[in-house]
């Protein structure tokens, strides 16, 4: 079930981010330590969006699957896209000036995460935390 969309192009909407998907990991009865986990992976994932492609949105859905509850997080943009999606997710590779711990970070603190990118047309990512 759709719960919203966030409309992400400045740093002020990182915060909105991290307000909106910890409230609706409250409202699905989320732990503090897997709403700390979804919260930090979408504050990277948003901050990614706007330092590499100006922006995009945030679609936030809660899921079911076999009795688990769940949050889906999926961010698009139409960026410049990624050319090297393996390299893009080691640990210290950055092509911004950051740590290169983004993309990486995001993963790890997801139950699911996928990434879809097109040089010239922008990327998705997906990620899912499951109560």
């Amino acid at each position: 079930m759709k719960l919203s969309t966030l409309q992400i192009r400045a740093s002020e909407d990182v915060v909105r981010v991290r307000q909106d998907v910890r409230a609706h990991a409250v409202a699905l009865g989320f732990g503090l330590v897997d709403q700390t986990k979804i919260v930090t992976a979408a504050s990277e994932l948003a901050r990614n969006m706007i330092q590499h492609a100006t922006g995009g949105e945030l679609h936030i859905e809660a899921v079911e699957n076999m009795g688990r509850r769940g949050l889906r997080l999926t961010f698009a943009d139409n960026g410049p896209g990624i050319a090297d999606i393996e390299r893009a997710l080691v640990d210290g590779y950055s092509t911004g000036g950051g740590l290169g711990l983004g993309l990486s970070g995001a993963r790890r603190l997801s139950n699911e995460f996928s990434i879809e990118s097109k040089p010239g047309e922008g990327t998705r990512v997906t990620i899912a935390r499951w109560k």
